[in-house]
């Protein structure tokens, strides 16, 4: 057996070092999947633009007798014919209008200060009272 001597430059080439190749592999391969599945992900929600103040004279006309407001105050109150009202009696309230008008509309007079969820929630009891034709009009006063 010959005893193989090693020398300098040998030693300078060979393998004193870390290979770098498989980690930029993984991190590579980790930048591709977070960028697809960041591609994939969706929020849930809806986007709710609400009209200027000045189309809620259009909308709301006095001479309309078939059609029932339904006002959401800044405040997140709710009024009926200017009567406050529970929100789990706005249901009722729709249930009795639609039993005597079925066809007629239903529009929520939001302010433009009132909350958000308060208008979502009076727009589903409308729903679940058997109307479907329901119509959003804005209002900037304290009504």
């Amino acid at each position: 057996m010959r005893l193989r001597r090693h020398t300098r430059e040998e030693e300078e080439d060979g393998d004193t070092g870390i290979d770098l190749a498989p980690m930029l592999d993984f991190v590579l391969n980790l930048l591709i999947f977070f960028i697809i599945t960041a591609v994939f992900v969706k929020e849930t929600g809806i986007t709710l633009s609400r009209p200027a103040p000045s189309n809620q004279e259009q909308q709301k006309k006095p001479d309309e007798k078939g059609t029932l407001f339904v006002a959401v105050h800044g405040d997140g109150t709710i009024s009926i014919d200017k009567r406050i009202i529970d929100p789990g009696a706005v249901r009722a309230n729709v249930e009795r209008f639609h039993a005597e008008k079925p066809e007629g509309p239903v529009v929520v007079v939001a302010n433009v200060k009132s909350p958000t969820g308060v208008v979502v929630k009076v727009m589903d009891q409308v729903r679940l009272g058997g109307v479907y034709n329901v119509s959003i009009a804005p209002s900037s006063s304290g009504e």
